[in-house]
């Protein structure tokens, strides 16, 4: 992942998973993907179970892992890409662009593509946002969900727990000024 994408917290956390997989594991990086190659599982999600119940490999080192094995056709080294893939639609794309504006008023936010969502963070996530089916998009906020009537709980969402309130934006026009407080406000928790 580019560093310029990246919080000092989350630098030094991929670095982290990085030098620990030998360490925790007593394998190298080489040595499990040799191990994975063997896996008779073809989706991600079932060779992540399989490295887990055969080999005690847990999520982080095993997505390492996997993602060293099997790089995916679009990686985080390049973001633009992953935003394109990720916001597909032009409804929902709109909506990102007016939001991702505001999100990164603050000159030292940093906006971070995932795969099914995209994040901001200034020392940690304050932000995040996925595109909704019918061209819509769910805001995350590291608010409590009382801050703003528009504001409810998350359900099952993918992204940072420090994200305690959500709301459902239907178009461009919703990134109105009070969207652009709550973001302000998540920003200046973070």
């Amino acid at each position: 992942m580019p560093e310029a994408n990246l919080t000092e917290r989350q630098r030094k956390w991929f670095a982290s998973v990085q030098a620990g997989l030998e360490r925790d594991s007593g394998k190298t990086l080489e040595e499990w993907v040799a191990i994975v190659k063997t896996c008779p599982e073809t989706s991600q999600r079932a060779q992540l179970k399989w490295l887990k119940d055969n080999h005690g490999l847990l999520q982080n080192h095993g997505m390492q892992v996997l993602n060293a094995a099997f790089p995916p056709d679009v990686s985080w080294d390049e973001p633009e890409k992953l935003l394109a893939v990720l916001w597909s639609d032009p409804a929902s794309r709109a909506i990102f662009d007016a939001v991702d504006a505001a999100a990164r008023r603050p000159d030292d936010a940093i906006q971070t593509v995932r795969k099914s969502f995209t994040a901001w963070s200034r020392k940690v996530q304050f932000a995040a946002a996925r595109p909704v089916k019918g061209g819509k998009l769910m805001l995350g906020l590291a608010l409590a969900p009382d801050a703003d009537p528009r504001l409810e709980a998350p359900k099952n969402e993918s992204w940072s727990e420090r994200l305690k309130a959500r709301t459902l934006l239907t178009s461009p026009a919703e990134v109105d000024a009070e969207i652009v407080a709550l973001l302000q406000a998540a920003w200046e928790r973070s």
